[in-house]
Order: structure tokens, then sequence, then C-alpha cells
């Protein structure tokens, strides 16, 4: 049986999908990235925001034609929007054959077994179970780099966000399962891990009443093939002296954090249920460049939140402004139901927080194009992660590039390299939110 798995959304549901192909693989089962040759079709899928939400449905639909048209036999929904619309997804789509909800991945054999036995399926585990990290995991990453979740769920209940609802309470994945899957990771080619969760900095509090993360990271940087780990996802809040001195003592963690933020108005922090004001924002921002000067700081806002005025965007505008973020992502605020922000008064046009987030965008092209201007001429370890066709250029990225959100550096030279080498650039040219370089003569592998 051939089987295509379609995943969606966050980085996180990307683990999910490769721990579901892993036991699908142990089950036997063959996969393929061919539509039509799919025998089974399976759809993690997401559903934080409006955007996601469409996204998914419409694939959801794409994949129910191939049962008319194609060899699928059976089409299966996983992940965050079967999770919250179990009982629409079953009654309006009658296509779909199972469901699985966020915390039942590991029933995906089962399901496919039964449906394809005629018999629709579904699995829905309580939210407040353990988090399992099987053993075997098929990447999907190309094999260099992995995310590595360390937990599941979150407490902190935003009033913008759904993720507690659908992915339950935080849940840490103890520290001894951790090291096996990052040392499974390694012994398969795997060089760079990204820690991921919904918020890794309170990692190990419920299960060791501290904050652990700290303890993890120095674990990480023991194992033989790790060449370089990202922490993605930290809460200004509960970032410690303690974390930040474990990312300037250990030479294997990436000077860069990702640090969504939302907004800089204290009245609109507020109302987000977020748990820091503007004063504590910038307290902490300074705090990282003094202690880690080549710090690379990536965050996220929203625009149109209800109730933003003109002047609170406007200080969230002179806040980046003064911030000089190294990398930004802006989204456009999605009232979701059942969150305590769809209910507010004073919803916003999408033409204004469209406004909004493209004025934030342009500030911070300009920030951006300005630092990779002035990254001409210094020298940085690239991670090689593949080659332009015909040319003698690679494709590569700095420690200040998570994939898949911020930019590639394109180095150009005569020697072979392999996707996974680590070699020292000399930056020679800025390509707005890329880099172009020449190859140093030394290099590791």
């Amino acid at each position: 049986m051939k089987v295509l798995l379609v995943s969606l959304g966050c980085d996180k549901n990307l683990v999910d999908s490769e721990m579901m192909l892993g036991l699908l693989s142990e089950a036997g089962y063959t996969f393929t990235d061919e539509e039509q040759e799919a025998e089974v079709i399976i759809v993690n899928s997401c559903c934080f925001i409006q955007d996601a939400k469409e996204e998914s449905i419409q694939t959801i639909l794409e994949m129910a034609q191939l049962k008319k048209t194609a060899n699928c036999k059976v089409l299966i929904v996983a992940g965050c929007l079967a999770q919250r619309y179990r009982e629409e997804i079953q009654k309006e789509i009658p296509e779909v054959d199972g469901i699985l909800g966020t915390a039942s991945y590991g029933e995906i054999p089962k399901i496919v077994e039964e449906t394809l036995n005629g018999k629709f399926a579904e699995s829905f585990h309580d939210l407040t179970e353990f988090p399992v990290n099987y053993k075997k995991r098929i990447l999907t990453t190309g094999g260099w780099y992995a995310y590595l979740k360390i937990a599941e769920g979150c407490n902190k209940n935003c009033t913008y966000c759904i993720i507690p609802k659908i992915r339950g309470k935080y849940r840490s994945v103890p520290i001894e399962v951790l090291l096996e899957e990052a040392k499974n990771l390694a012994k398969q080619g795997v060089k760079e891990l990204l820690l991921v969760a919904q918020e890794t900095t309170l990692y190990g509090l419920d299960l060791y009443e501290k904050k652990s993360l700290p303890k993890l990271l120095k674990e990480l940087c023991k194992i033989e093939g790790i060449h370089w780990i990202r922490i993605l996802y930290c809460y200004p809040e509960e970032i410690t002296q303690e974390l930040i001195q474990v990312i300037k003592e250990e030479e294997k963690i990436c000077h860069y954090l990702d640090i969504p933020i939302q907004h800089a108005s204290d009245a609109v922090l507020k109302r987000m249920g977020r748990r820091t004001n503007k004063t504590q924002l910038m307290e902490m921002i300074k705090k990282l460049r003094e202690e880690i000067p080549d710090i690379a700081l990536r965050t996220t806002l929203i625009t149109g939140f209800p109730g933003e005025t003109q002047k609170q965007h406007e200080e969230v505008l002179e806040f980046v402004d003064e911030m000089e973020f190294e990398r930004l992502g802006v989204f456009c605020y999605s009232p979701e139901e059942n969150t305590k922000a769809a209910e507010m008064e004073d919803q916003i046009e999408e033409e204004i927080k469209e406004e909004r987030r493209d004025a934030l965008m342009q500030l911070q092209q300009e920030i951006v194009f300005e630092r990779t201007e002035n990254m001409i001429g210094k020298v940085l370890e690239v991670f090689i992660e593949g080659k332009l066709t015909d040319e003698n250029v690679y494709i590569g990225r700095s420690y200040m590039d998570a994939p898949n959100v911020d930019g590639y550096v394109f180095v150009n030279t005569s020697q072979e390299l392999l996707s996974g080498d680590f070699v020292k650039v000399k930056i020679t040219g800025a390509l707005d939110y890329d880099m172009t370089g020449e190859l140093l003569d030394e290099f590791t592998e």
C-alpha cells in the first residue's frame, strides 16, 4: 500500500507527521509523493489562524477528489483541524474515512488498517496524556536538520489563541526520551537540532518543578555529530539568566532566539493576555544583546488586534524601529471562535489590518537590508543545504537563519561541497534578505 502524507502548519505538526511516517513504515507501508499513485492519503491539518484553516479544508477537499479520479482508497484527517472540528468534518466531508486528534497520532497504523477494511475509524486521546516520542521517525527535512519537539500543549491562554483547547495543557517530554531521540537523529546524519514546543522556555517545569531547558541544552551539546542547536519559541518573560549563560558558554548553541512578542503597546498586550509590557520587553532585548552581542533575534507581531488604535500601531512601529530585530514576521489578527478576543468589541477591518502589517514589513525590510549590507566583509559559518543547477553556487544558512522562515547565503566556489557541510564564508554581497559570499580555504564536514 502506497501512502501520501500531506503535512500542513507548523514544524511541531511536522514532527507528528514524521512520527506517523515512521510508524507506518514499521507496519509495512511504502510512501509516495505522487497524488495519483497514493492508495492511502493522510492530511495532517492545521487551524491556528483562518488562513491555515482554509488551506487545510481546501487540501482535504482536493484529496477527496482523488477517491473518484485516482487510486485513493481511504482518506484520513489528523491534527489540529481534526481535533477542533471532528463532527463537522465527518458530517460535511463524507469522503473522509478516518479522523485522528492531536494526541492520537500513535494510532495511525490501526486507523489506516480499519479504514481499509471498510470501517470509519477515529481516535481522540485525552489531551492530558503524556506526549509519546516514537523511536522510528522518517525525516522529511532533507536529513541534515531536524526539529526536536520537547513539549506538547500550552498553559498561557492568550486571548487570541486556540492552541490550549486543541493541544491541551503543557506537557514536557522527559529529558532521557529527548536525549535518546536526539542521538538517533544524529546517527541518521542530522547536524542541526531545532528545539520546538508551543513554548520552549518552560520545558521541564511540570516534570522537574523547575525550568530545565538549560539542563537539556547542556546534555544535547554532548551528543556527537550535532553541530548546531537552535532554540525557537522562547517567551520573553521566561528567559532566565541561567538560560542566557548556557547559550553563551556552549559552542553548539546558535546565538539565535525566536521570541514571539506579538505587540508593543501595554494596553494591547494586556488585552491579548500576554505576561509582559513594553518596558520589560525592551529590558530583555537589551540584556540579551549586552550579554550575547552577536545574537540574532527573531520575533512575530500581530496587527489589527481588537481595539488597536492608530496610535498603538504607531507605537509598534517606533518599537520595531528602535529594537531593530534581525528577523521579523507580521500576521494580521484572525478571530478564532471560542477565544476571548473573538468576542471583543471594536473588531478591526481587514483592510486596516493589512495596511498596518504592510507598514511594519516595509519598515522591517529597511532594517534588514541595512543589516545585510553591514555584513559585507564579515566571515560566517554556513550550513550547506544544496546547489544551484549548472552553477558553482551553493545554498546555505548562517546561524542567523532558521530553515524555511529566514534568509540564505549563496556561496560561490568551484570546490565541491556536500549538503550537510559547514564552511567558512566571507560575505561579499547583499541580496535583500539573503547574502552572497565566497568560500574560504578551510571548512569542516
